[in-house]
């Protein structure tokens, strides 16, 4: 038989989650989801009051997940799901939902100790090991847990947390979550046990399942994966590894990798174990791993398609078990871990890369199985150790002075918008566009960090009229180019005058109170009862003033490795026509 794989944050994931302890799901497309609860990412700039009458109709409720722009909706209990679902796909401030389906991973007996940890020679791991270990690299094991216990993971545990039982609690609920960490990075040169791939990193246990007694089954939701892996991201995690079935197929879990690698990290997700292609498109926010045996053939059991992006040994992987023991393994479950350990050694070779140059170099110096160049089977090819390493450690990264190029495709010139507007842009880099800002009138409104970049603008931010749209491109060097202007006719509704006495209202919608690092999009919504158009937002950081604006929104870009440790205010102040003011603060540690 064979594995079949499959602060104030925590505050929020908590409140978000809290009814997944009994969850009841239903059956859709022959996949399970939660009921009463959707996944939503609004588009960059859709704002809060916007989002909140979106769902108003629906009895909706959502909740943040952490720093990233994915939220939780909640729905009445007797609504229907995928009838609310189809509406809000048609708004044009949403830029995905999805229903929370859950993913499964289910144990089937180990097979025997088969002797040797073959694939370490087979992925040329020793030579590796000579330059690099993993040191000072976290891997997050999303998973069942982790036993804590072992004297093979002990020594490189950090703390973690439980998503799905919003706890510290990260004892392995299902006996998976332990081999998968082993396999990634297990305890070396403690004279014991098994070597994981990379056994000087450190394991962050992050549970994001539970067993369902009633098949004696261990269960996922896409919401606890996204979750979990901006958990990681936002508490110092450089790689996470995801071993479930059909989580590479999620937009929500797609979006919280894409926040990761953002922040310098990189996502690994087991291709699954159902030996078939599995019909996912392919996505550059996630690393997805099928399996190879001792032969560099596919394993037996090993799903595939366009979305596979490397390979890696999983047929009869030793590692560690939740007995405190060590068994053979096989899956895609401990294929991606093996990749995933391949990455933190290269991190740990050369700290300054950031995650697509480590993901291109492991992409590059993969041994090429199957067609010439990328394939549905192995992707790049079988994950190679010693050359990704050395090349890891050799990299010297030529000047880039190229611009990116950008156009605005929506909407078009001279053409007339009221009410929110889909503003969406094309983009290329001779390496890669990171962000794309939006400009309304000269005041960034948005910021989008993912592809395909795109915004929810409200036009009633602006007075009636003319006004000028300008997309902003930027790629990981600094450069930068701006889109050619278009105007379009702003003709919304306008109140009717009356004497005002009532500030505006302002909200951060992003960051959240909590840890931040990187470059952090600070997102500013406002409302006033006499509309958006005579708003001024004024925004401050530790009292300095970075960034001005009218309207119901404001943007910027926050690079927080310029300040120092410790607390930092985000304060902003809105002011409207009448000159009633107000302000909202929040507090963040970097």
């Amino acid at each position: 038989m064979k594995f079949i794989t499959t602060s104030a944050f925590s505050a929020a994931i908590a409140t978000a989650l809290a009814t997944l302890a009994a969850p009841a799901f239903a059956a859709n497309d022959n996949a399970e989801f939660a009921r009463g609860r959707l996944l939503v990412e609004a588009r960059a700039g859709l704002t809060a009051t916007e989002f909140e009458t979106m769902l108003k109709p629906h009895g909706g409720k959502r909740r943040k997940l952490g720093q990233s722009n994915l939220h939780v909706v909640e729905l009445p209990a007797n609504a229907n799901e995928q009838a609310v679902l189809a509406q809000l796909k048609k708004h044009p401030g949403v830029k995905f939902a999805e229903l929370d389906k859950r993913v499964k991973v289910s144990m089937a007996v180990n097979d025997p100790y088969m002797g040797s940890e073959w694939h370490q020679a087979k992925i040329n791991a020793p030579a590796a090991w000579d330059a690099s270990q993993g040191a000072g690299v976290v891997i997050a094991i999303l998973d069942s847990g982790v036993n804590g216990a072992h004297p093979d993971l002990a020594p490189n545990l950090v703390a973690g947390y439980n998503i799905y039982g919003s706890n510290t609690d990260t004892s392995d609920v299902c006996g998976h979550g332990t081999p998968v960490a082993g396999s990634a990075a297990a305890a070396t040169n403690n004279g014991a046990g098994v070597a994981g791939v990379a056994g000087q990193a450190k394991i962050m246990p992050v549970r994001i399942a539970y067993l369902d007694t009633a098949t004696n089954s261990c269960y996922a939701y896409y919401s606890t994966i996204a979750s979990g892996i901006t958990w990681a991201a936002d508490h110092g995690a450089r790689i996470a590894n995801v071993s479930f079935d059909g989580a590479a197929g999620s937009s929500a879990i797609q979006s919280a990798s894409q926040y990761m690698k953002n922040k310098g990290g990189l996502v690994f997700i087991a291709a699954g174990n159902n030996n078939r292609d599995e019909g996912f498109a392919a996505s550059t926010s996630l690393i997805a791993v099928s399996a190879t045996d001792s032969s560099d053939a596919r394993s037996s059991f090993s799903s595939y398609g366009n979305f596979v992006s490397l390979a890696a040994p999983g047929s009869y992987i030793y590692t560690t078990n939740n007995s405190l023991g060590y068994s053979a393994w096989n899956g895609t479950s401990f294929a991606s871990p093996i990749a995933a350990g391949v990455a933190a050694l290269m991190m740990a070779a050369n700290p300054a890369l950031d995650s697509g140059k480590i993901e291109s170099l492991l992409f590059s110096t993969a041994a090429d199985l199957g067609a010439a160049g990328r394939d549905p089977i192995f992707g790049y090819g079988r994950v190679d150790a010693g050359a990704a390493v050395q090349a890891a450690k050799n990299y010297a990264p030529p000047a880039d002075t190229v611009a990116p190029t950008v156009a605005l495709a929506a909407p078009l010139a001279n053409s007339t918008v009221s009410g929110t507007v889909t503003v969406t842009t094309s983009s290329s880099d001779n390496v890669g566009v990171t962000r794309v800002d939006l400009k309304v009138n000269g005041t960034v409104v948005a910021t989008d960090t993912a592809g395909p970049f795109s915004f929810a603008w409200d036009s009633n931010g602006v007075v009636n009229g003319m006004a000028q749209l300008v997309a902003v491109a930027y790629d990981a060097a600094g450069n930068a180019a701006s889109s050619t202007p278009i105007s379009v006719n702003v003709a919304n509704g306008v109140p009717a005058p009356a004497i005002d006495t009532t500030p505006p209202t302002v909200a951060i919608t992003n960051p959240t109170s909590g840890a931040v690092s990187g470059t952090v999009n600070v997102g500013i919504s406002a409302a006033d009862n006499n509309g958006a158009a005579g708003i001024s937002l004024t925004l401050y950081i530790d009292g300095a003033k970075k960034a001005s604006g009218t309207g119901s929104s404001l943007g910027y870009s926050w690079n927080t490795r310029k300040e120092s440790s410790g607390a930092h205010t985000i304060q902003i102040v809105a002011k409207d026509a009448a000159g009633n003011t107000t302000s909202t603060s929040v507090q963040v540690t970097r």
